[in-house]
């Protein structure tokens, strides 16, 4: 149920067809930037990606990468966090936003052990992130929420920093990417 609500929420923000030339990513349709489709066998124009089509590819190469059926059981808010910072600024990035603010969140190891922040999730970090939310609780997950956002909001400034193409861009991703619940 997380992964579908997670999806209509993207598929709201990236759209349909673009290929804007300052885009990093060329040309895209939902979000799927064609060398993505090329990668996993789309074979078609790209103004012809179906929705489903899309679906299928974000599953795989996104939700599914992450782990975010096992993250989701914890919390759907944080699965669906990772899930859009995974697809707008790389698998690894999203997994260290998570692994980053468990860290700090830990007091000194007293709750839980410190992850490595290695950018994969693995059984380490799902511990990490279910020990979080035994002693933080719901408000905590929130908290949490908000620490990722905001290591996701430093993160696209400074790709606007250092790329000044994407200058164009970083309003509408702070709009639609960094904000309340």
């Amino acid at each position: 149920m997380t992964f579908e609500h997670a999806f209509d929420e993207l598929i709201l923000i990236e759209g349909g067809y673009s290929n804007n030339p300052l885009d990093s990513g060329g040309k895209t349709k939902y979000g799927i930037t064609e060398a993505l489709a090329r990668k996993l066998g789309y074979k078609g124009d790209l103004l012809d990606l179906t929705v489903n089509q899309a679906k299928q590819m974000y599953k795989s190469e996104f939700w599914d990468k992450l782990k975010l059926d096992q993250i989701d059981v914890i919390s759907s808010l944080i699965a669906r966090e990772m899930f859009e910072v995974g697809v707008n600024s790389g698998l690894r990035v999203a997994a260290i936003f998570l692994q980053r603010s468990l860290c700090v969140f830990n007091r000194n190891q007293n709750d839980y052990a410190d992850s490595i922040i290695d950018g994969a999730i693995g059984p380490a970090t799902i511990e990490a992130l279910k020990a979080f939310k035994r002693v933080r609780g719901d408000e905590g997950i929130k908290i949490l929420w908000r620490a990722m956002n905001c290591l996701q909001g430093s993160f696209l400034i400074c790709l606007a920093e250092d790329r000044t193409k994407d200058e164009v861009f970083i309003y509408g991703w702070i709009r639609n990417r960094v904000g309340g619940i």
